[in-house]
């Protein structure tokens, strides 16, 4: 069946708005293309001065050189890094906004019962950034000694000694909950609103130990305002090697490692999504950041975003069996 348009008025608003529906597609077209056209923000949900931090700052020093457009760092610190990515989630979909998580994300589902996000469904995997060992670190004033002299005193005085973690749910929290089902010790959990404020009050004094990840601990081993008394896993960490690994001091089941991942917000268009991963690999190949992320004892994780996603699939599977079994709870 064959319509006609009789009357030209209607002809001429119906060509008009046909072009101008061109005339859009081939803008929006053209704005993928020349994407980044502008300053992109990346929301790292946790405070200043965490392991996320660490990866994310370096990483955007690297993509401004490559790019000529700046990487705006954002903090959205709270409610163990749930409160950015939520934020992160709801931002336009249109390359300019990206999400730096971590493995907290893949814990979260477990923990809190009523997530104004999913992390699955809401964001598009792009890349695994960084892959580090947790470590177990002190005050060396509080806790003075080894591993096995640490591990006296903790078992003499049940409920004296404290741990910071970057929040309840975190992996830093998860990690000291194993560590006392897998030693059989009492440690009082204080959560704070990110690594960073965590690991300053662990310098002061104000809390004994922390169970970190390597990038945000690294610097302050090194600076020797805390002391590292053992690294997650069976093996030693090349950055570290005098500090002994887990499985040679008794825990050959204590594995935990820190994860940091870069998404973008559901609906993000392909070609930037292929423009943003393409980026990163490049940043992640200069010599830059292979030094930096070695001195923090990290691995660039080589995966591709279908891997990237499978990866946090199973992540979110595994860490919910291990909240059962711990029996960990938001405090």
């Amino acid at each position: 069946m064959t319509f006609h348009i009789e009357n030209s008025g209607t002809r001429r608003s119906i060509l008009r708005a046909a072009a101008a529906g061109m005339a859009a597609l081939s803008w929006a077209s053209h704005a993928q293309s020349a994407w980044p056209a502008k300053p992109v923000t990346v929301i790292v949900p946790f405070p200043a001065g965490g392991g996320t931090d660490a990866f994310a700052r370096p990483l955007s020093a690297q993509f401004a050189k490559l790019t000529g457009k700046q990487l705006i760092i954002d903090n959205r610190g709270g409610a163990g890094g749930t409160l950015g990515a939520g934020i992160a989630a709801r931002a336009q979909p249109d390359g300019y906004t990206l999400f730096m998580g971590a493995v907290h994300h893949a814990i979260a589902p477990s923990m809190y019962p009523k997530l104004d996000y999913d992390i699955e469904k809401d964001f598009v995997p792009l890349a695994l950034v960084a892959n580090v060992p947790q470590v177990l670190v002190v005050n060396p004033k509080n806790l003075p000694g080894d591993f096995k002299d640490f591990l006296a005193q903790v078992r003499a005085k049940p409920a004296r000694f404290n741990y910071g973690s970057a929040g309840a749910g975190t992996s830093h929290h998860l990690a000291g909950e194993l560590f006392k089902q897998q030693t059989k010790t009492f440690i009082t959990h204080i959560p704070y609103r990110g690594a960073g404020p965590a690991l300053q009050d662990l310098i002061s004094g104000n809390v004994d130990m922390m169970f970190d990840g390597l990038g945000s601990s690294a610097a302050h081993i090194k600076g020797g305002r805390i002391k590292a008394l053992m690294v997650s896993g069976a093996r030693r960490n090349p950055a570290f090697p005098d500090v002994p690994c887990a499985a040679e001091l008794g825990l050959p089941d204590y594995t935990v490692t820190t994860w940091y991942g870069m998404w973008a917000p559901k609906g993000t268009p392909l070609e930037v999504q292929a423009r943003i991963v393409e980026d990163l690999r490049k940043a992640a190949a200069t010599d830059e950041l292979k030094t930096i992320w070695a001195s923090n004892g990290a691995e660039f994780g080589n995966l591709t975003p279908a891997q990237f996603g499978a990866f946090v699939s199973a992540e979110v599977k595994r860490w919910a069996a291990v909240v059962k079994a711990s029996g960990a709870k938001l405090d």
